[in-house]
């Protein structure tokens, strides 16, 4: 399909600069910009690259005041972007979606499947399970005894979900991720590690994603609950009874110990590791690469291993790059020390 500048600026509340006829057909970085494409400047790091893009049009937020002049047409907004994400959205929801049962998929016969989904081949709905309308179950998939999976749910290729779990709607799983399964639980004695039977679920609320290969394990007993909105990165790992607050985000290899309570809207950087039994409160924000130990307060910013503030991490760091040169100024000291002691 085909826009204008002018069309595309009206969805976003926009105000276009220059050829408000441009046509738009595609997506392009800004700095591999082609003619019919639209862009977006979002960080000043790629700033140069607007002078010279040959994409027709660039979203740029409304406080963008170019150094000299442009080829390309702006689409001033708010957000840019936000509105690309928008954009996109809606460029991605116009493509054609499979529909149909294939043949090679194995349904047993006490499964509800909703309306207008996609079953793809190899693809196995176990007992009882439930799925609902307009969902897409694609090649490999497992879905084991008794799950409920609500409408508009994408499952991509073999992704797995254990038995009884429990799925909202407009959920997306990315291929190889592994939902219920058993938590981490052993018993020590004498001869060994003694098995602890997880007998809980998995619970995804609504607009949930999940990265590929994530691992969300069933709760020992109870549940372990993935609220409204959260968003997983690829290859994390969220361990038995841990609950995670709504409009929480966790970036790649983040990790997170059992029967840990995350609050709503935190962050967590690239292999973040939180642990276990403890508490994360609202809007934390827990820096890559960061070991929390116990609990953390609301609104704070953590950084380092062990976890600790990010003002007095960066004090810290500060100190950490001077000990070369504060080693060698205690050598000297030392040495005028002894010399003193000998006079």
């Amino acid at each position: 399909m085909i826009f204008t500048a002018k069309q595309i600026a009206s969805y976003v509340n926009g105000e276009v600069v220059g050829n408000e006829n441009a046509e738009i057909y595609t997506f392009a970085k800004i700095e591999e910009g082609v003619e019919g494409a639209l862009s977006f400047l979002a960080n000043p790091k790629y700033t140069r690259y607007i002078y010279e893009t040959a994409s027709s049009a660039v979203l740029v937020n409304r406080d963008f005041k170019p150094e000299k002049e442009l080829k390309t047409t702006l689409i001033k907004v708010d957000n840019a972007y936000e509105s690309l994400a928008k954009l996109m959205t809606v460029y991605e929801a116009s493509k054609p979606k499979k529909t149909g049962i294939s043949s090679l998929a194995s349904i047993a016969a006490s499964a509800r499947i909703g309306e207008n989904c996609y079953i793809g081949p190899f693809a196995v709905i176990g007992e009882g399970c439930v799925i609902g309308d307009g969902c897409s179950i694609h090649d490999g998939v497992s879905v084991g005894d008794g799950c409920r999976i609500g409408d508009g749910c994408i499952l991509y290729a073999h992704v797995t979900v254990y038995h009884d779990c429990r799925i909202g709607n407009s959920c997306i799983l990315h291929s190889g991720s592994v939902i219920g399964a058993e938590g981490f639980g052993f018993a020590p004695t004498a001869d060994g590690y003694e098995k602890i039977p997880q007998i809980g679920i998995v619970v995804l609320e609504d607009n949930v994603e999940v990265g590929a290969n994530t691992c969300i394990d069933r709760a020992t007993m109870g549940t372990t609950v993935i609220h409204s909105g959260v968003k997983l990165d690829n290859l994390i790992q969220i361990a038995h009874n841990c609950e995670v607050g709504s409009n929480t985000v966790m970036a790649a290899q983040s990790a997170v110990a059992g029967t840990t309570k995350i609050g709503e809207w935190c962050v967590f950087g690239g292999q973040a590791g939180i642990s276990g039994h403890s508490t994360i409160g609202d809007r934390a924000t827990i820096g890559p690469q960061c070991g929390t130990i116990g609990n953390i307060k609301g609104g704070e910013t953590m950084l380092g291993t062990p976890a600790m503030n990010a003002k007095e991490f960066m004090k810290a760091a500060a100190y950490v790059k001077r000990l070369p040169e504060m080693a060698n100024k205690i050598k000297e000291l030392t040495k005028e020390i002894e010399t003193l002691k000998n006079k």
